[in-house]
């Protein structure tokens, strides 16, 4: 029965005999002080355990489960293969996993393994450990999440609902304090809320998140960081439900939190670019202002970039350049795209999407303002890019309506430069 078990996820498993083997141990062994090479396995299990924590706080989540492999291996070693601390391991493994895109199948896996453990493991006097009935909160919990991943919503529902009702028969029972239950409940309540979310049942995700915000406010404080993924979440819904005004209220709050805590110009710029997407998707006029302070705060956070944050800003810049004519000012969109075309030469190349649209952009305004003689020199320059652009159509239809009123294209010859 034990080797069906484990045969079950064997790939997994052979991870947890590498984390032990001579070769592993040689790799790391510089790594390593060299009383650790002699430790004992709890006092080894113990030193990875915290490594797996301090990698994870740090969101280095592959080195994160590199520990929490080596912990399973360990644990085996210190309690033997029926115990419920090896289902733990296996446990802590599946939330790190969950942690990566993609290994929810993992995940998954390992839960099952855990609930296997633990179902022969549960015996006198296991029966009285509250530390057991946690752990089994926490086995619930984390299948219901990597059920969730695989979008499997009923079993999810289904896991997450038991680990609820555990939760409140120890609050009741005196085995847990209310503070523990309230963290508890916040993390089972945002995954009901995802679950929700998954089966587009907006109006029930919305009552989850939040019960799940007033709990992490609870147990974390209003300005803690882990209220912003909920914030967010809980705006995406809102906005879906057409809330606007509640929705952008609550991307702003998330934003003053990131500002709070001296975050990275990237960062910073990503948390104002979500405040001024949700004004502009509200479609209203009196969010237009809100729009425009977020765009450019957004900018700001990037103008002196380079690299990846230089493309970033020229992404949003085109965004706002966009959000410019919608509302009327295209004259200034005009300008600021006319500004930013030796920029995003340097950053994208001459012959780029990002260019060749740029100049669709600045011939079509030039179309509209009359200014048909540098309408076609700028059309020219796309199509002899033979850029494969989304509005080719409206290229055509405006080259076509230039060639009929400016000076005979067969004279001309294809431009040296952008200018």
């Amino acid at each position: 029965m034990q080797e069906s078990q484990e045969t079950h996820i064997s790939n997994h498993l052979d991870e947890v005999v590498a984390a032990v083997s001579i070769t592993h141990s040689k790799k790391f062994q510089n790594k390593l002080p060299q009383t650790a090479l002699f430790q004992p396995p709890r006092e080894k299990l113990h030193l990875c355990e915290e490594k797996a924590k301090s990698y994870s706080n740090s969101h280095e989540y592959k080195q994160a489960i590199h520990e929490l492999v080596r912990c399973v291996a360990l644990t085996r070693i210190c309690y033997g293969d029926s115990h419920w601390k090896l289902a733990e391991a296996h446990v802590n493994l599946a939330q790190g996993y969950l942690q990566l895109k993609g290994l929810s199948l993992q995940a998954k896996q390992h839960a099952e393994k855990a609930k296997q453990i633990l179902a022969n493991s549960i015996v006198p006097p296991y029966n009285e450990n509250t530390d057991v009935f946690k752990f089994s909160i926490e086995l619930f919990h984390t299948m219901g999440r990597a059920l969730l991943s695989l979008q499997k919503f009923k079993e999810a529902s289904e896991n997450l609902t038991k680990a609820e009702r555990l939760s409140k028969e120890l609050l009741q029972c005196g085995r847990i304090i209310k503070e523990e239950w309230i963290e508890i409940e916040a993390r089972i309540r945002l995954s009901f809320a995802q679950v929700c979310q998954g089966q587009k049942k907006s109006k029930e995700a919305l009552s989850h998140y939040q019960a799940a915000l007033e709990y992490v406010e609870i147990s974390k404080g209003e300005k803690s960081h882990e209220c912003v993924p909920i914030l967010r979440e809980l705006a995406g819904v809102e906005q879906a439900l057409g809330l606007h005004d509640v929705s952008i209220n609550h991307f702003l709050q998330a934003h003053l939190i990131i500002l709070s805590r001296s975050p990275s110009k990237v960062e910073a710029a990503d948390s104002a670019h979500i405040i001024a997407h949700a004004a502009v998707a509200s479609g209203r006029h009196e969010h237009h202002d809100v729009a425009e302070q977020y765009f450019q705060e957004s900018m700001a956070h990037l103008k002196d970039s380079e690299g990846m944050g230089r493309t970033k800003f020229l992404s949003i810049q085109d965004e706002f350049c966009h959000f410019l004519q919608m509302t009327g000012q295209k004259e200034r969109a005009t300008s600021i795209l006319r500004e930013s075309l030796e920029a995003k030469v340097g950053v994208f190349g001459d012959f780029s999407p990002e260019v060749a649209e740029t100049y669709r952009l600045l011939g079509g305004a030039d179309l509209v303002q009359g200014n048909h003689s540098e309408a076609h020199k700028k059309l020219k320059k796309l199509l002899w890019r033979r850029m494969m652009v989304p509005c080719s159509s409206t290229v055509a239809k405006g080259w076509n309506k230039v060639v009929g009123q400016s000076r005979d294209v067969d004279k001309d010859i294809e431009p040296m430069g952008l200018g």
